[in-house]
């Protein structure tokens, strides 16, 4: 009996979580996917207007070597998959509303969550390497003339340019963003947890 009573007090000694505001956590969370689609939205245009100008300076100069056209054809079509990414990301964040259901929302949220992080893992190695390979090409008619120094360190530029993105900035870029849906998603299983 001492074991129980003294099992029972250190039971309810434990510290409470403590209890959200529905109206709260709502708010943060539709601030939350708010900023994120925004951002979506600032990156399809920035990237659409990035496209439009390679798209012109591959259609209005004159280059000899088809090996550059191929280079900034790699690079446009590699930018109108990932726009493609974008507005699929965009869409699915907003095809949902959280007041409506928020049990479907969560588990939406959670898929929208586990999806991003598989296909961002292996596709921005791909986005990487094929703006990698186009830069190279559209380099070899653009550095014809340039001295062999300047050819090596404009090609090992690119080089590490491809590391530091697939090394660095791929796990700052997806950890950065898991954080973001993990808070939300946390925010709405502690509620959900609290009707439970």
């Amino acid at each position: 009996m001492k074991d129980f009573d003294q099992l029972m007090s250190v039971w309810q000694g434990q510290p409470k979580q403590d209890q959200l505001s529905v109206d709260e956590v709502l708010k943060q969370v539709k601030k939350g996917v708010s900023s994120m689609s925004r951002k979506l939205l600032w990156n399809i245009a920035s990237m659409s207007i990035s496209f439009t100008a390679i798209l012109a300076v591959m259609l209005f100069v004159a280059f000899r070597y088809w090996v550059t056209y191929l280079g900034m054809g790699i690079i446009l079509i590699t930018m109108i998959l990932y726009i493609f990414m974008m507005i699929r990301d965009y869409r699915l964040i907003h095809s949902r509303d959280i007041t409506i259901n928020p049990t479907d929302y969560l588990q939406h949220l959670k898929e929208y969550q586990k999806n991003r992080a598989e296909i961002y893992g292996w596709l921005y190695y791909i986005f990487i390497l094929l703006i990698s390979l186009g830069m190279g090409l559209y380099f070899f008619e653009v550095l014809e003339n340039a001295a062999r120094t300047f050819k090596i360190v404009a090609y090992s530029f690119i080089g590490l340019w491809f590391i530091f993105c697939s090394v660095y900035l791929r796990k700052r870029f997806v950890s950065h963003e898991q954080e973001k849906l993990s808070l939300m998603v946390d925010r709405l299983v502690r509620l959900q947890s609290q009707f439970d």
